[in-house]
């Protein structure tokens, strides 16, 4: 067996249909498709990375290439399918890490290839300590690489392609705010290395204006800490008008007899 095979072969039992669409997905992203979209976030996702600090960054993504890191944090810990390059093999919807535990996760496309969107979140939630940060990075389904997802029948046709107002939904749902959304990758799905070049201007064109139409979008989002909640004073029923008490009248010859 060689090297390339044996990096991909799950060195754990897990469930079959998850390892399979993990592999399929590793297999893209090796190709020149793939190749185009993570060399094209890289920047992005490593500028975004660099403003935060901490000891512990978890990643999770469906890919065999390095993930980002940055100085700024001490250790970078890998989770996810158990293939190589992994550090934590671990299933999607059940990560081995306490609550709180890293500064910072990413998801990079992990759910886009994903058997559960919503567990893999919950999972990755769980884990940022709050005043933490999870960056997602996912494929934008209103761009020519959306369309691609639609009309081909290779991986990427599995990915699930979620809009990124969907995922802000639910990152508000579990207690996160949005910092920030940008987008990237505006060159077309091409194979040919030489149109890739020749439509290169239009990453920074496109992504001076952050149209909404690039192949993926970033979301930063930052765990909101959860406080005391003041005690409200109990609510005072409003008292009804005073009614005058009837006085009853006493003439002036009246208080004169009864004073003698």
């Amino acid at each position: 067996m060689s090297d390339q095979q044996r990096s991909e072969t799950p060195f754990a039992n897990a469930d079959v249909q998850w390892l399979d669409l993990i592999a399929s997905a590793r297999q893209w992203f090796s190709g020149p498709y793939g190749q185009l979209m993570l060399e094209s976030q890289q920047p992005l996702i490593e500028e975004e990375l660099a403003r935060f600090f901490g000891s512990y960054m978890l990643h999770y993504g469906p890919f065999a290439g390095e993930p980002p890191r940055v100085e700024q944090i001490q250790h970078c810990v890998r989770v996810g399918a158990p293939f190589a390059g992994v550090d934590i093999a671990c299933e999607e919807h059940a990560w081995p890490m306490t609550e709180h535990a890293a500064d910072v996760v990413v998801l990079q496309h992990g759910l886009d290839f994903s058997l559960s969107p919503h567990g893999l979140l919950r999972e990755a939630a769980h884990s940022v300590r709050p005043g933490g940060h999870l960056l997602i990075v996912g494929i934008n389904p209103i761009s020519s690489w959306g369309l691609r997802h639609v009309l081909t029948r290779d991986a990427l046709h599995q990915a699930r392609c979620i809009s990124s107002s969907r995922v802000c939904d639910w990152l508000r749902l579990l207690g996160f705010a949005l910092e920030k959304r940008r987008f990237g990758c505006y060159r077309p799905p091409l194979a040919s290395r030489v149109w890739q070049q020749r439509l290169a201007p239009l990453e920074s064109w496109a992504g001076a204006w952050q149209a909404p139409t690039g192949g993926f979008y970033l979301l930063v989002a930052r765990k909101l800490v959860v406080g005391l909640r003041p005690l409200r004073e109990p609510r005072r029923e409003p008292m009804g008008a005073l009614v005058p008490m009837p006085v009853a009248k006493i003439s002036r010859c009246d208080a004169d007899k009864s004073a003698t």
